[in-house]
């Protein structure tokens, strides 16, 4: 039958065969040096020590230890406590000024223990993130000559903190400085609202939002922002956060509301992940045409809590598509339509009308004229004032285009003649009062009008009005001796 073993043998095995690092220490030492530095009018030791980081020394030769346990040695790689001891210099080296004041913070307010994070060294060169604690051993408190010190070896959770902290650091920087403009965005309350739609037997959504499109604007004031990048902010004219915040009634606006109604459609489908164009404003008002890419977090699919959306500036695209557009169907020169437009609407008119169509021919007096003696600089002024006039003359009841050099045409669905001859007295009436604002050359244009009753008869009714224009035109050359051909 075995003897039982004494309390101080159980301690020895216990404090030996302990799986974590246990170091027996003396701090009279230390206690000493601190009083030292109260008696020399030292009042905040942390002011202290980084007023004067060489005294952390001090510190770490006021420790002396008395045992350390088996733990301790295969930790630091040492083979024993005497090489341990020998080798503390390359265990606690390089910036050991922060785990000095952590610890001597604590113990200077007149706490018996101290708990810390910090880094060590093994022997063989391993960094080792270790968790300290300290504690006075009861009995002690008035000397501090025995101090049990614990060290736990939490490398691997550091750096897998360290490692999720870069990655978050990085992804931070990421959503800062991404070109694109990114929306994170909470879309739970509007996702209340559906379900409470379908809870209410609402099965057809795009009905309901027809009779109540108060609804759309509802959901639209219940998303809310979580958080915006420096782009977002460029973007939109705003100078921080809170200032876009406070004004997204002036972002999320008129053509916005079509757009969001066509979201919450999808998003009552089911459809989580989107895109479209959408059109908002900055706070300026200026427009904005986005290419919107939205997303709910797959890890919020239940309850849409976190939502991506990018929006990507494509109001430059959008300009030079307009713009293409509009040189596909203008005439740069004049603003009026080209001959392309022309061509294409007597088409359309020939098939579908409506009847009557009026269509009047025109040609500028006098281009070649003006070309010739002047430079075609004053010739092209000429034909802008040619199409400043028959733009206003013709306005959006018909198509005034350009259709050569100096030949123009108007074309007037669902005219007869009197109503185009009405037009026609309107491009002289106008051309009279844009002569006196433009002195020099004059504007003269020559007409001829004819009405097709049916789409078999626009052809030949383009031909009769091309034959009355060059009467007219005739007759202008004419009355003042020239020759149409050298004019």
């Amino acid at each position: 039958m075995s003897t039982p073993l004494s309390s101080a043998a159980d301690f020895e095995h216990m404090f030996d065969l302990a799986p974590v690092s246990l170091w027996l220490e003396d701090w009279s030492g230390v206690r000493a040096l601190l009083q030292r530095w109260k008696n020399q009018g030292v009042a905040d030791v942390e002011a202290f020590l980084r007023g004067h980081p060489e005294r952390v020394r001090e510190y770490g030769a006021a420790i002396r230890i008395l045992k350390v346990n088996r733990r301790t040695l295969a930790l630091f790689a040492a083979a024993d406590q005497a090489t341990l001891e020998a080798s503390l210099e390359r265990i606690f080296r390089d910036d050991m000024l922060e785990p000095a004041i952590a610890e001597l913070r604590q113990l200077w307010s007149g706490a018996l223990e101290f708990s810390n994070q910090t880094v060590n060294y093994a022997l063989d060169g391993r960094r080792l993130d270790v968790f300290i604690r300290g504690r006075i051993l009861p009995g002690h408190e008035s000397s501090w000559e025995r101090v049990l010190v614990s060290l736990e070896d939490n490398t691997v959770q550091e750096r897998a903190r360290v490692q999720l902290q870069e990655s978050e650091r990085h992804a931070r920087l990421l959503f800062e400085h991404s070109p694109v403009s990114l929306w994170v965005e909470d879309f739970s309350a509007i996702k209340r609202l559906l379900d409470n739609l379908r809870e209410r037997g609402i099965t057809d959504l795009k009905t309901f939002l027809k009779v109540h499109p108060e609804f759309v604007e509802q959901c639209l004031h219940e998303i809310r922002v979580v958080d915006v990048n420096r782009t977002t902010l460029h973007l939109f004219g705003a100078v921080d956060k809170q200032a876009l915040y406070a004004q997204l009634a002036a972002v999320f606006r008129d053509e916005a509301l079509e757009t969001f109604a066509d979201q919450l459609l999808d998003l009552w489908d089911g459809r989580l992940v989107q895109q479209r164009e959408v059109v908002n404003y900055t706070l300026a008002g200026e427009p904005l045409h986005m290419h919107m890419q939205f997303a709910v977090q797959e890890d919020h699919h239940g309850d849409w809590g976190l939502v991506l959306l990018s929006l990507v500036d494509i109001t430059a695209r959008k300009k030079a598509e307009a713009y293409l557009e509009y040189l596909g169907k203008h005439d740069v020169l004049t603003g009026l339509r080209n001959r392309a437009y022309y061509v294409e609407e007597l088409n359309r008119l020939a098939r579908k009308g409506p009847w009557p169509v009026a269509v009047i021919a025109m040609d500028l007096n006098g281009l070649k004229t003006v070309n010739d003696d002047h430079g075609h600089v004053a010739g092209d002024a000429l034909l802008r004032r040619a199409g400043e006039v028959l733009s206003k003359a013709v306005g959006s009841s018909g198509c005034a285009a350009r259709i050569g050099g100096d030949e123009f045409a108007v074309l007037l669905p669902g005219a007869d003649e009197r109503a185009a001859q009405t037009v026609m007295e309107h491009v002289t009436s106008l051309q009279e009062l844009n002569n006196q604002f433009y002195p020099g050359q004059p504007l003269s244009l020559a007409m001829g009008l004819a009405v097709a009753c049916d789409g078999a008869a626009v052809t030949a009714a383009v031909h009769q009005a091309d034959i009355a224009m060059y009467e007219v035109k005739a007759r202008h050359y004419e009355s003042r001796g020239a020759d149409r051909r050298q004019r």
